[in-house]
């Protein structure tokens, strides 16, 4: 039917197409499938007529798509011919009613069918207008009623078990429910006509029409249910229209029972409580939308108000109060009911919470809903077409029929929203628009008969209501696809185990509370009979024991627990694994890994840890408020560890490096462990959205997570970059395309705009990327890993931005154009990557360096594709975007100029004067006027206009700055400040140009009444004042009476708008340290005192000076200030306060100028006097910044010129001096002797352990001495900033004498003991250089005990470093002193034995005996000479200790 419906549709509304020639081939194929059923139907059935009436109504149905194909290809060749689309309609019509009358002619269809007949038949008696009474007494009828009543209920609870068995099962049902309904409706009516009032007739007629409506609906969803057996949602319709039947029923026989307290209320409950038993029969659906905890607490309120019930049960019952007995009863159904709601739906998550379990997914539509609708629609129309209908019935039927068909289109419209096929889309709107059309219809002819309530209009009322059930019923078939139903959860093994506690303990609940509700429904009519009450208490406990076994299972069996104890076991197991290689590794007994090569056990840690860190925001958002999804998450991600453990051993084993191998598995390690924290927070948080004491530590273990990922992936990265492992970086790029095609997590933030902008830039730095790489593959091929990583990551950053542009672009063929460019980009850079990280591995391999060198061309291309799509997007605003880089370069260029004007290099060419220029910069500014125009309107205007506005400005600008640096040149080098106010000009209105560029892009397209406006305006009118300030600069730069002045009104006005940038509330771009901001404030300093003594001269010369200087100064110090202010160590009090005396300090710089320039104009000495207040303004605000920038820094900031702290400075950098040098001599290994010197050996051993101790000791003093220093600050024994103060200088100049010879001495010591373990230097040069160490360190200890206290810590502290350095020293001097001893008697000396020789021999020993002790002394006197010169410059406190040695 679906198939046929939809090739009426589109014959009608599309010529043919391939779609259409699919279509007939599916219904050719549903023919035959049809057929085929029809004769398995026929075969099967023993009833003669019943299978000659199936036979028969499929033949009808083959009979009548026949005739429809025939019109199908009429229609075709006649594809605007409305007489063949009205031919075609009716024959869909014809087959869509053969259609329905084949089904209907089904085993069970036809019983149902006939059910339905009965109940409708049954029904017309309500329509009488009045109702004689039986003859029966009220008892009987009630009884009767009663009775009839329990009948009609049984027989809907069989309706709903025979939907789910054989059709002799339902037709069998359906019968006696028919033959009960008859009954129950005979026994209603008897009981209209014994009513008092008319009032109470009404009601009770108006009841037993709901208990008619909910009796077909029932029949109806059982006779849907028997076509689809499998469809949960028609399941739930089913049991849905079964409980209407129970409640209206509920609410008939509490109407008429009045008469007997409690005993109503005993037959509701337990109506109730057996409607819902049937949802804990299998709960493998959602029957409500709590959460799991929030199904915990519902049990919790709910068992409480049941105990109060149960007392007030047995309380009033025993007493006889009867109405409080029937109001308790009605207080625990409900309680009761709650409670087996509360534990359906939580064992349904529980269930769907398995890992092995999956949850079902909602349909597109209802179909039940369209089928009620449906029968509602249906009904009213009949009511309508009947001749007994009354005008009141009329109007009901009308709102009956709004309701339902507005509801369809509602449905119809959120479909139509949802769905992503084309064709359903459009058939669903269609569908809506029909409904609508016909309703509209029927409306207008319902009012005409509600004015007129003749036969004329009825007749026409009747007309109408035709087209609208045709409507709804085609509606209806196109919705029962199988393609829109819901798709059923799949619940494992593991989870129906989970769920049965849950369930076990809910049914016992609810069949005590049966037994107990029946007892006290007895105890109501006779509370004395104590075998009842025994018996009532004994199922008032197993109630009680049943409710809190079902909390302590719920509990228990929370969804996710039992993963995350897995997932916890998992961790533990992968954790100690990792401990048990890195003893391997440090035992350098790690087995490497033969059977997989490095590359791809590096790739599968990347892949695992990029799967861990997609996994780390679900778990967390799981553990927060999504109970039921915690174990899925929890299990996927330990599942990934296993797989990372083992890569990571196996990587670490073939890594050669003992250091690479702990920091790869160390980092693993840490990765588990915040895994493992993770797992721990989240079993506790286990879903909970209200366990706010859990939510705090879990964002901290989700952020310790993060930063583990981070960190091995970028470990992971540039390993991969280094090796030429580029696998990671192309699955990277790949699913940075893939994403762009994801639907996007939220709306856009920001406009097209604000996405080109940033696309633009993101797409230049890949070109300068990838040229850089085309460098590096001649020059440095190692390089090319770490250019490729960072070709990876800002391709990423362009895919990203790519999704969002698509978004918000003009319309979607721009969107899905720069998303294929992007991708096509994305393509190019995997191939440009893949060769590089080839090249990288064989970096000799010209023709992979040929590959490389053309990927890069084919990226570069790609990259203009990408710009060309952004630029078609919105061609204006691209336009802008260039025109402000462009400005930039502009700014830069002045720049640099400026620099080479200020050093006087800016030399004329040949003998050009000022003159030959001026005109020409003036025409040039009159045109950047007139461009400036054309950008403002063409914010509002086409982006083509906006396009060539910018270009034209960027053009003018171009040249306006060229021909003002060859004016500026043509002032000559002998006049450099001229040429800088000049520059400084065009400077201006470039800056000027570039803020209007950015606030036209920012505006374009904008409605008039937008802020982006406001500023378009304001730039645009500092535009026009910075290009007349050019020109009176122009004009007035030879004058030299005037440019002076002119120079300080043009600073006046830049300080002005700088500082208005600077008073915004906009971030700077970047951040700086207040050591920055401080060395900018000593600018202000300078500048003041040269604007000072400008105002007191007068002279242009001296003006212009400091006018070039003061835009300098202002400019640097507003800058420096808004940025240090912004640091992210600064706080917001802090920085409040630095904006606020930037801002004072150039106000008052500005009046300053403004002062001058009035003293300039009008000279006079009252107003010279007046400088000095202005200048004191200035001193006081820059007083103000550096007491900001000192509270910037906190307790840390201290004066760089304070002497004391260039002490500290030098001794912190003697004590890493030192550092170093004991590193090197950790280094150090003995050289290999010859086997005969091995008495050698444990000298050198000596030596080294020595030297060793020595550094470690002097690092020690040093830092000791830093304290030391530190405390005697403290004390005020010495100033922080010791002006002016001699002996505290000669103090920091002895104590930095002191730690400078400390180090020198010390690496002295290291250089020896190197030369005399290497065999190139004597014992004797280690033993001086040892004995120097132990002098300066006396010499340091003097130096600080001269002011210290002798009983301070610090003091002792220092002392025992002394002792330190000096034990150390020694026995290096005695371990050198013993080596040279033995090595002297170990000399041997042969003499000769011939009486020539013999005398030679001593007369050479007694020359070389002389000649040493000559050198001897010469050496004496040398060092005597030394220490003299030395004595001279040493401060006082050591001067005593230098004559001691």
């Amino acid at each position: 039917c679906v198939s046929i419906s939809t090739v009426h549709s589109e014959s009608l509304q599309t010529p043919f197409t391939f779609f259409t020639f699919v279509m007939l081939q599916d219904v050719a194929q549903a023919l035959k499938s049809l057929a085929s059923a029809a004769r398995g139907v026929a075969a099967t059935t023993a009833d003669i007529p019943a299978r000659d009436a199936m036979l028969d109504c499929a033949a009808d149905v083959m009979d009548k798509s026949a005739n429809l194909i025939e019109e199908t290809k009429r229609a075709i060749a006649k594809p605007g011919d409305p007489e063949s689309q009205q031919r075609l309609a009716q024959v869909a019509k014809a087959v869509s009613q053969a259609l329905n009358r084949c089904v209907n002619c089904l085993p069970g269809q036809r019983d149902v069918d006939n059910a339905i007949r009965t109940v409708g038949d049954a029904s017309k008696a309500l329509l009488a207008d009045s109702f004689s009474p039986s003859g029966k007494s009220f008892q009987e009828i009630q009884a009767q009623l009663n009775e009839a009543a329990a009948g009609l209920n049984q027989s809907a609870n069989e309706v709903v078990q025979s939907s789910r068995g054989t059709t002799q099962d339902l037709a069998r049902a359906t019968s006696k429910f028919g033959q009960d309904f008859s009954s129950f409706l005979e026994a209603g009516v008897d009981m209209a006509g014994t009513s008092q009032s008319k009032e109470d007739q009404t009601q009770v007629v108006s009841n037993l029409k709901t208990i008619s409506m909910s009796s077909s609906k029932l029949l109806l969803a059982a006779k849907a249910l028997s076509t689809d057996p499998s469809s949960p949602n028609l399941k739930n319709q089913l049991a849905a229209a079964a409980r209407a039947v129970t409640d209206s029923i509920n609410q008939l026989i509490t109407m008429c029972t009045q008469q007997a307290p409690g005993q109503k209320e005993c037959d509701n409950a337990l109506r109730e409580l057996e409607s819902v038993k049937g949802m804990l029969e299998n709960p493998v659906e959602a029957v409500s939308d709590l959460s799991y905890f929030d199904c915990i607490d519902s049990v919790m309120e709910n068992s409480k108000v049941l105990g109060e019930s149960m007392a007030g049960i047995s309380h009033n019952a025993k007493n006889s109060n009867l109405p409080e007995f029937g109001d308790s009863v009605s207080t625990g159904s409900k309680a009761l009911c709650g409670l087996t709601e509360a534990a359906a739906q939580a064992a349904y998550l529980v269930g769907v919470s398995d890992p092995n379990s999956s949850a079902g997914q909602k349909g597109l539509v209802d179909p039940a809903q369209f089928a009620r609708a449906n029968q509602s629609i249906q009904m009213a129309c009949q009511n309508l077409v009947d001749p007994a209908c009354t005008q009141s019935q009329v109007l009901s039927a009308a709102t009956i029929v709004a309701k339902h068909t507005s509801a369809l289109c509602n449905a119809c419209r959120l479909a139509s929203s949802k769905t992503s096929n084309p064709v359903a889309k459009r058939q669903f709107v269609q569908s809506a628009k029909e409904v609508a059309n016909s309703t509209a219809n029927l409306v207008k002819s319902i009012k005409a008969l509600d004015g007129a309530f003749n036969q004329e209009n009825r007749e026409k009322c009747k007309a109408a209501t035709g087209p609208l059930i045709e409507a709804v019923d085609n509606l209806t078939a196109f919705a029962s696809n199988p393609e829109f139903a819901s798709v059923p959860a799949q619940i494992s093994p593991e989870g129906h185990a989970a769920m049965e506690p849950i369930v076990a303990a809910a049914k016992t609940m609810l069949d005590s509370s049966t037994g107990l509700i029946q007892t006290a429904r007895s105890l109501a009519v006779n509370p004395k009979d104590p075998p009842k009450w025994s018996v009532l208490a004994g199922y008032s406990r197993t109630v009680s024991d049943s409710i809190k076994k079902l909390i302590t299972n719920m509990r228990d069996k929370a969804p996710g627990q039992r993963e995350c104890d897995e997932a916890i076991e998992v961790l533990n197991s992968c954790i100690r694994e990792v401990d048990q290689a890195s003893l391997a590794a440090i035992s350098q007994q790690l087995t490497p890994r033969e059977d997989i090569s490095h590359e791809a056990l590096h790739e599968q840690m990347a892949a695992s840890v990029h799967e861990i860190s997609n996994l780390i925001e679900p778990v967390a958002v799981a553990a927060r408020s999504e109970a039921s999804q915690l174990g899925h998450k929890v299990s996927q991600m330990a599942s990934y560890f296993e797989p990372l453990i083992m890569a990571a051993i196996g990587t670490a084993s073939k890594i050669l490096s003992s250091q690479q191998q702990m920091a790869v598995l160390d980092q693993t390690k840490t990765l588990a462990e915040s895994a493992l924290q993770m797992l721990y927070t989240a079993k506790e948080a286990g879903g909970n959205p209200k366990a706010a004491h859990t939510q705090e530590a879990l964002e901290e273990s989700v952020q310790m997570m993060k930063e583990a990922v981070d960190d091995l992936g970028a470990t992971l990265a540039e390993a991969a970059s280094a090796a030429g492992a580029v696998g990671g970086m192309v699955d990277s790029i790949n699913q940075a395309i893939n994403k762009m095609e994801d639907a996007p997590g939220g709306e856009p933030s920001g406009t097209f705009v604000d996405y080109q902008t940033t696309m633009v830039k993101t797409a230049k730095a890949i070109a300068v990327t990838v040229q850089e790489m085309v460098t590096k593959s001649n020059t440095n091929p190692d390089d090319l890993g770490g250019l490729a990583n960072q070709l990876t990551n800002e391709f990423g950053e362009l895919a990203t931005e790519a999704k969002y542009a698509a978004i918000t672009a003009e319309n979607d063929e721009i969107g899905s154009h720069i998303k294929k460019q992007v991708g096509e980009l994305g393509f190019s850079c995997t191939s440009l990557v893949t060769k590089a990280g080839a090249l990288q591995c064989s970096p000799n391999d010209t023709f992979t360096k040929k590959e490389l060198i053309e990927s890069a061309r084919k990226v570069s291309e790609k990259v203009s594709h990408v710009l060309a799509s952004l630029q078609a997007g919105n061609r204006g605003t691209q336009a802008c975007i260039t025109a402000a880089s462009a400005v930039s370069g502009i700014i830069a260029d002045l720049d640099t100029t400026i620099m080479f004007a200020t050093a006087g290099t800016l030399n004329r060419e040949n003998a050009e004067t000022f003159a030959d220029h001026r005109e020409n910069i003036l025409k040039t500014a009159k045109a950047l006027v007139e461009d400036t125009k054309l950008l403002v309107s063409g914010a509002g205007a086409s982006q083509e206009k906006l396009a060539q506005a910018a270009q034209s400005s960027v053009s003018t600008i171009t040249k306006l700055a060229d021909v003002v640096k060859l004016g500026a040149a043509s002032l000559g080098a002998e006049d450099p400040e001229t040429q800088v106010v000049l520059i400084n000009a065009v400077k201006d209105v470039a800056k000027a140009l570039g803020d209007l560029i950015s606030a036209t892009k920012a505006a374009a397209g904008k409605p008039h009444d937008d802020p982006t406006m406001l500023q378009l305006k304001n730039s645009a009118k500092v535009m026009v004042t910075n290009v007349t300030s050019l020109l009176k600069t122009v004009k007035a730069v030879e004058d030299e009476a005037t440019k002076g002045t002119r120079a300080l009104e043009a600073t006046i006005e830049h300080i002005k708008q700088e500082l208005a940038v600077f008073s915004s509330s906009d971030p700077p771009p970047k951040t700086a340290t207040p050591e920055e901001f401080i060395r900018m404030t000593k600018g202000i300093t300078q500048a003041t005192a040269k604007a000072v003594a400008a105002g007191n001269s007068c002279r242009q010369e001296d003006i212009i000076a400091t006018a070039n200087l003061s835009r300098r100064a202002i400019a640097d110090m507003l800058h420096s200030c808004k940025q240090a202010a912004y640091h992210p160590e600064v706080s917001k009090e802090v920085q409040i306060r630095a904006l606020r005396y930037g801002n004072e300090c150039a106000a008052g710089y500005l009046g300053l100028l403004e002062h001058v320039l009035v003293i300039i104009q009008k000279p006079s000495h009252d107003l010279k006097q007046q400088l000095a207040n202005y200048s004191k303004r200035v001193a006081g605000s820059v007083t103000e910044l550096i007491q900001a920038a000192e509270a910037m820094k906190g307790t840390e900031w201290v004066d760089p010129e304070d002497p004391t702290v260039i002490a500290e400075n030098e001794l912190l950098g003697a004590a890493a001096a030192i550092e170093a040098a004991a590193k090197k001599l950790e280094q150090l290994r003995p050289r290999t002797k010859p086997k005969e010197a091995d008495e050698s050996l444990n000298f050198e051993e000596q030596i080294l352990e020595a030297a060793k101790s020595i550094a470690a000791a002097t690092s020690a003093l040093v830092k000791a001495a830093s304290a030391a220093q530190r405390e005697l600050v403290a004390q005020g024994k010495v100033g922080a900033i010791p002006a002016n103060a001699v002996d505290d200088g000669q103090w920091s100049q002895g104590l930095i004498s002191a730690a400078r010879m400390v180090a020198a001495a010390t690496n002295n010591l290291c250089e020896a003991a190197n030369s005399a373990v290497q065999g190139h230097a004597s014992e004797e040069k280690l033993i001086s250089s040892a004995k120097q160490v132990a002098a300066s360190t006396a010499q340091l200890l003097v130096a600080c005990k001269v002011k210290a206290d002798q009983d301070s810590q610090t003091m002792k502290r220092l002392q025992a470093a002394g002792n330190a350095v000096k034990r150390a020293s020694d026995n290096l001097v005695k371990a050198a002193q013993k080596a040279a001893f033995d090595a002297q008697d170990d000399q041997a000396v042969v003499v000769k034995s011939k009486m020539v020789g013999g005398i030679a021999q001593i007369i050479a020993a007694q020359e070389e005996m002389l000649r040493k002790e000559r050198e001897l002394d010469e050496a004496r006197k040398k060092l005597a000479m030394i220490r003299q010169q030395q004595y001279k410059f040493l401060p006082t406190e050591l001067r005593e200790d230098g004559q001691e040695q």
